[in-house]
């Protein structure tokens, strides 16, 4: 860290916020982070407090009337042993500091416990093929000491932090129980009972627990790999065009809203911002999901992250930082992984007695084998079997690691889940509410089909559609857009017209000279305009079915100094269904869940759509303020049991409904508003990725059950086994260390899901 960094750092400790994040450093197990949770949810002014064992680290939110320095907080969190301190904005926090330190050194002393741990373990090895082999007694102990006392150091600090605040974690069984073994030995060997000695026993478990650690790190770093790999995302520096038109490249920490950008061909682009000059093709593919690059041109906006095609770009810096999209996709995904989800609860209150209730079983376990087998070495043994075997790693890793891995995958599709609550709630899916505009449709006005009239009495050539751009070039109206499109993607060039003027609640008009004698007048202009026209009552025959169905109609008209106004062409629009709605309704009803719109615009045109996409229930002209209570009256079903149901949505009227939903999502594509209210945001409009939040939903939650089913079992398999004898102290500490593993290994089996598609085989 640099000087400067060390710097604001301290500033930030010593200075009043209502919220921080803390790395905390020591944590070994969940009794670990029920112990840190509760004692900081006790200190006054602390609303609310999560501490997650995955990514090491705890956040703190403060009462509004008594904020707290983040310095009262940390030494709170010291107190108990364990070392805290602010969390690094840039991401280098507790999780990445520990990769480090077991990739290099952690890994290093695991090698040298199992070089000395191995020569201990020899005789017994050999005992298998019949070959009786014995170390001298002090070579063994000699052995033993380093990886007892250096090696199995950090065991007997963690436990002794958790004996002065009254706790038990981990380190405490693992002290206890290797210590036991290590401490027997000795006993036996002072009295000259060196026929069975255990120091292998006690070296070997620590051995193993560190080797358990070293994967369990090495796994746990790769579940926070999303949050990296968007971290990636950002270019160190920019190419910033100054007063003087000169390009300067500077830190990306020193760009402000407003500077002017230039970003060349296969660059990424540093910050949110509108293209000022140039075009070309955005991919946008690590940030919205959207796998073909998107064409951008003037006027359009980009994403801080994204790569420039072949083009040359200059863009105006609009939102930087921490205020950026890609900024706040990585804060939501670091949210939502520090949340706990709802089982959490209940795993952190079987821990809170966890510890405790080992101690007393291993206890017992020594009294009782001491009573019937009348050995002193063979009960502590079995009772320290018990305590190594009980360590409550699994347990504490099972549901975070999976929210971990199940979040940030989704979040490399574009599916952002705000809320861990979702993933328990999403696969349990019963209905989906839709709104119309913007979610099934595509929220803006597309042209949808033009209606030539007869031309026949003028030698007329350009096409309505060249006409109609030419008019609306560079216009900005929804429906000049919509024609623009349209002429673009079809390669139609426009005609040139002078002398363009906006006629007040008609239309455009333009001048040309093109294949007529005299000045030629065209306008685009509203039907309504025309009602004066001896010719209005053929078009509005004409028309009809288009205006039955609510579409928008503007007319190609021609005015020419030699004849009567007639009219060229129609040019239809309307809000364009999405492709791919009709797919994805059909899909989710042979999954069993009822679809249902809920919409604003009046029930013809809602019917409309709905019928066409096959949505089963319509529910039209609703106001905003009433769409949340439909959502609400939808929860309970015909039988009046009680359902799970989810609200798409992407307007600010939705915003009520996707609160009041058990699963809110917001297309990316709509407001600020929506996605604020909404517990999962898709990050393009594609009603495919709704597919991808509930399949990721039971994906993750499938490793969270299976996860806490496995950490479960090999404590309550585990336990009796070495109670009983069937289980030696070696056996059970490579279990407890397999165990970790196991949980974090399985959760990562989540970082090759891929979201489904309504349309795929």
């Amino acid at each position: 860290m640099t000087e400067l960094q060390s710097d604001l750092s301290s500033a930030l400790v010593d200075t009043e916020v209502d919220f921080c994040t803390l790395d905390v450093k020591g944590m070994t197990c969940a009794s670990c982070v029920n112990h840190v949770e509760k004692t900081i949810s006790k200190i006054k002014g602390v609303q609310a407090v999560t501490v997650n064992l995955a990514t090491e680290q705890a956040k703190v939110r403060f009462q509004d009337d008594q904020k707290k320095t983040v310095a009262s907080i940390i030494q709170a969190v010291d107190k108990l042993g364990y070392a805290a301190q602010l969390a690094n904005p840039n991401g280098s926090n507790q999780l990445k500091r520990e990769f480090n330190f077991w990739s290099s050194g952690g890994l290093s002393r695991v090698i040298i416990g199992f070089l000395i741990t191995t020569p201990l373990m020899t005789p017994m090895l050999l005992m298998a093929f019949g070959i009786h082999f014995e170390i001298d007694p002090m070579i063994q102990l000699t052995l033993a000491l380093p990886v007892q006392f250096w090696l199995g150091w950090r065991f007997y600090v963690g436990a002794y932090k958790a004996l002065l605040n009254g706790s038990g974690n981990m380190d405490l069984l693992i002290c206890i129980g290797t210590t036991a073994a290590f401490g027997l030995s000795l006993y036996l060997l002072s009295t000259d009972q060196t026929k069975e000695l255990y120091f292998e026993s006690s070296s070997f478990v620590i051995s193993m627990v560190l080797l358990g650690k070293w994967l369990e790190i090495n796994a746990k770093y790769k579940t926070s790999s999303a949050i990296r790999e968007l971290q990636k995302l950002w270019p160190e520096s920019a190419h910033v065009i100054d007063e003087f038109d000169l390009i300067q490249e500077i830190k990306l920490e020193q760009l402000l809203p407003g500077d002017h950008i230039k970003v060349f061909p296969s660059e990424r682009i540093p910050v949110d911002g509108i293209i000022e000059e140039g075009v070309s093709q955005i991919d946008e593919s690590l940030i919205t999901g959207e796998s073909n690059p998107i064409f951008k041109t003037v006027g359009q906006s980009v994403i801080g992250g994204s790569i420039n095609g072949d083009g040359f770009l200059i863009v105006k810096a609009q939102a930087i930082g921490i205020e950026s999209t890609l900024s706040k996709m990585i804060q939501l995904v670091e949210n939502v992984q520090m949340q706990k989800a709802p089982i959490q609860k209940l795993v952190d209150q079987i821990s809170a007695v966890f510890v405790p209730l080992v101690v007393f079983i291993s206890i017992f376990t020594f009294i009782g084998n001491f009573y019937y087998l009348d050995s002193l070495a063979e009960s502590i043994l079995r009772s320290v079997s018990v305590l190594v075997i009980a360590c409550p790693c699994a347990l504490g890793l099972a549901t975070p690691a999976a929210i971990m891995a199940g979040t940030g995958v989704a979040a490399k599709f574009g599916i952002l889940i705000r809320e861990s609550a979702v993933l328990e709630l999403a696969h349990r899916i019963k209905l989906i509410a839709f709104d119309k505009t913007g979610t099934l449709t595509k929220g803006e006005p597309s042209l949808l089909d033009i209606i030539e009239f007869d031309r026949s009495q003028i030698a007329f050539t350009p096409s309505s559609v060249s006409l109609a751009y030419g008019l609306q070039n560079g216009s900005e109206h929804p429906l000049a857009k919509a024609v623009i499109q349209y002429a673009k993607s079809r390669k139609i060039n426009p005609v040139i017209f002078t002398n363009i003027k906006n006629i007040s609640g008609i239309g455009i008009q333009g001048e040309t000279n093109i294949d007529l004698p005299g000045k030629t007048i065209i306008k685009l202009q509203s039907l309504n305009s025309l009602v004066d026209q001896s010719f209005y009552s053929d078009l509005f025959i004409k028309l009809q079915p288009s205006l039955i169905k609510g579409k928008t109609i503007s007319i190609l008209t021609l005015d020419n100094s030699t004849m009567n106004s007639i009219a060229i062409a129609a040019l239809i629009f309307g809000d364009e269904i999405k492709t791919e709605a009709k797919n994805v309704i059909s899909h989710l009803k042979a999954m069993g869940i009822e679809t249902v719109m809920i919409s604003g615009d009046n029930v013809y045109s809602a019917n409309l759509v709905g019928q066409e996409i096959g949505i089963d229930k319509i529910y039209a002209q609703v106001l905003p303020e009433d769409k949340g209570k439909w959502v609400e009256k939808l929860k309970i079903d015909q039988n009046q049991q009680r359902r799970i149901v989810a609200m798409v949505g992407d307007g600010i009227n939705d915003a009520p409904s996707l609160v009041q939903a058990d699963v809110g999502i917001a297309m990316g594509t709509g407001t600020n508003v929506a996605m604020q209210a909404a517990s999962v945001t898709l990050m393009r409009g594609d009603l495919n990725l709704v597919f991808g939040a509930i399949d990721i939903s039971k994906k993750t939650w499938d490793k969270i059950r299976q996860n806490l089913f496995w950490a479960f079992v090999f404590n309550t398999i585990g336990i009796p086994l070495a109670a009983f004898g069937l289980l030696s102290p070696m056996l059970s500490g490579s279990a407890m260390a397999l165990s970790s593993f196991f949980v974090l290994s399985n959760a990562l089996l989540l970082s090759d899901w891929k979201p489904k598609f309504a349309d795929s085989k």
